[in-house]
Order: structure tokens, then C-alpha cells, then sequence
């Protein structure tokens, strides 16, 4: 019988092995002090910041979803890895998880390069991960993709939502386009239409999730309310800031609505409310603020690179909408 190797059973750990070698310049950019241990070891050992009195640590876990399957068809894996990371806390330590049939060196490398961009841009760490050969589980040329992200808060700086209060305004920041929501939707629009993508389209819709990490921290001192508008929309999200006895109003003529979600909207017919529980929008984060407070927010918000407008405000739970109104409470949506 002819000798077995566990590379003739589909895993090749050399290919592993050059993999760490081509990421760690990346990685290495992403080093803060704090950390411990180098890169390829089965456990991060970090030492808190030093900054902090009494941190409190907030973890999270996430995936990219389907939109890998635009990213796999079109080779376009530079930047999908950058949508794992997102902003919470003070982003501190993050640690992917990228599996696969077969590993292909190369394209391994330019996503895990994208969560090491998205690591610098908010100021992580990416201290590890796992890179997981599991023949048989994924089809040639396809790998899933998954984050986990540790950040550090003050306790006494801990942004709740419990000091909101009806006549708060809230400050819409732009997307960069779907970001990771809704790709199964978006997906089902496209196989119905049939035929080729257009690269301008494929372009817009893998677009990588923009981080507000460093724009929001400016502002995290006035900050009532922090938001992200992810999987589930305006009409999801929005309620976990605040309490039952209030409701948020959006002004939807606030901003200008990117052109791709008009495409998505006409080409699968969706409605409107339906619209507003799946996608952004291009409205990505919202901060809410005192109404004293909320032209000095727009323009710190503004100054540090973000596009910020006022999209709409806090009242009492029950109100209606006027026309090109959403109104959101705990209790559900109501569009005028």
C-alpha cells in the first residue's frame, strides 16, 4: 500500500506555513503594545491598556455573510476581509477565522492583507486567527470568513442609550455602500435579471464596509446614542438605543440615497419598508446628541473625514409620521 501524507488527504500544512510567512508584514503593522506574543502561536497574550481605570471589555463576533459569493465569483478579495471589522469600544485585539477546501496561498493572502487594512484603520491589533483546511466541507475556489474582535471601554464612558431623550437629534453618517447586509437579497435580484454584472456594478456592491472607529471617538464625549445601521436596517437597529417610551423619527429627504440602492429597489421591486429593514441606505452610523449639541458634533464629525447630516430626531413613543417620514419604536416601523 502506498504510504499517506496528511497533504494527499487534501490539507497541505506547507502552504499554511508560507501563508503566515506572506501576511506577517501586515500583521506586524497592526502591533500595538500591549501584545505579548507574536504572530502564529495558538493564544494572543496582551496586557490591558494602560490608560484605563476601570476598563471594562466588550467583545463580538461576526461574519461577512453571502456578499463573499460576489467577492469568490469576481475575484475581488482584497477588501471583503475589511467587513469583519467594525467599531464598538476602543478596538483592542481582533482574530479572524478563514477556512477552506484546499488553501490557495494566494488569495488567502490578499484577504487576510484586507483584515489587516481594516485592523489599521481602526486601530486594532490583529493578534491571530485561525486558518482552517477542511477538504470536502467547500467547493474549489470557495472560503468562509469569519471576525472576532475584543475593545476596551471606560466604565463610567459607557455609551447606553439610557441618557436619550425625546428632542435629541440624531446625525446620520454616510456608507460606503451595502456594506455586509442584505447579500442575499441582493444576490436573488441579480440572478433574476440574468447575464453579466457590470464591473461598475460588482464595484459598488463589494465596496468595502467603511469604519468609524477614529471619526467617532471625537465625538464619543457627547455621544447619547451610538448606532450602526447593519443587518436589519433603520428599523432594526435603531430601537436598541433607546427606550420603550421612545421612538425615532428619520427624515428620509435628509440625504441623497446612493444610486445602487435605487437599482436594487426598481430591479427586484422591493418596498419601501422593506428597504428600510434590510439595507443602510447610505446611512451607515448614527450618533444621537443633545439638540444644543448637534451642529458642533456635525462639523467635529465633518472636519474628521466623515459626510454627517442631521437625518432626523427623538420623540415620545406613539407618534405618527409625516410624509417621507419613518418613524421607529420598539413596537415596529410607521412610514408616512
Amino acid at each position: 500500500m502506498p504510504r499517506l501524507t496528511y497533504r494527499d488527504a487534501g490539507v497541505d500544512i506547507d502552504a499554511g506555513n508560507e501563508l503566515l510567512r506572506r501576511i506577517a508584514p501586515a500583521v506586524r503593522r497592526t502591533r500595538r503594545p500591549e501584545l505579548l506574543s507574536d504572530l502564529g502561536g495558538f493564544a494572543a497574550l496582551a496586557t490591558l491598556p494602560k490608560h484605563y481605570r476601570d476598563p471594562v471589555l466588550v467583545t463580538g463576533t461576526d461574519g461577512v455573510g453571502t456578499k463573499l459569493r460576489l467577492a469568490i465569483d469576481h475575484d475581488r478579495h482584497d477588501d471583503v476581509g475589511q467587513d469583519l471589522v467594525v467599531a464598538g469600544a476602543e478596538p483592542f485585539l481582533f482574530l479572524d477565522y478563514y477556512a477552506s477546501g484546499a488553501l490557495d496561498v494566494d488569495v488567502a493572502e490578499r484577504v487576510i492583507n484586507g483584515i489587516a487594512k481594516g485592523c489599521e484603520l481602526a486601530g486594532c491589533a490583529l493578534a491571530g486567527g485561525e486558518t482552517a483546511e477542511m477538504p470536502g466541507f467547500y467547493p474549489p475556489g470557495d472560503y468562509d470568513l469569519a471576525g472576532f474582535c475584543v475593545g476596551v471601554v471606560e466604565r463610567n464612558a459607557i455609551v447606553t442609550g439610557a441618557a436619550i431623550e425625546a428632542g435629541d437629534v440624531l446625525i446620520g453618517l454616510a456608507s460606503s455602500g451595502p456594506h455586509a447586509n442584505g447579500y442575499s437579497l441582493i444576490r436573488r435580484i441579480l440572478d433574476d435579471q440574468g447575464g453579466a454584472i457590470p464591473d461598475n456594478l460588482v464595484d459598488e456592491l463589494v465596496v468595502p464596509t467603511r469604519i468609524y472607529v477614529r471619526s467617532v471617538n471625537t465625538v464619543l464625549g457627547l455621544a447619547r446614542g451610538l448606532c450602526h445601521i447593519t443587518g436589519g436596517g433603520f428599523v432594526d437597529n435603531l430601537p436598541r438605543m433607546f427606550d420603550d417610551d421612545l421612538a425615532a423619527v428619520i427624515e428620509l429627504d435628509a440625504w441623497r440615497r446612493p444610486a445602487v440602492f435605487n437599482f436594487l429597489q426598481q430591479a427586484g421591486n422591493i418596498d419601501e419598508v422593506e428597504m428600510l429593514r434590510t439595507f443602510n441606505l447610505g446611512v451607515g452610523f448614527v450618533v444621537c446628541v443633545a439638540e444644543d449639541d448637534a451642529d458642533g458634533v456635525v462639523g467635529t464629525l465633518t472636519e474628521a473625514g466623515e459626510q454627517a447630516r442631521v437625518i432626523g430626531r427623538m420623540v415620545s413613543s406613539g407618534s405618527m409620521p409625516a410624509s417621507g417620514q419613518l418613524v421607529v419604536s420598539k413596537d415596529g416601523a410607521l412610514l408616512g
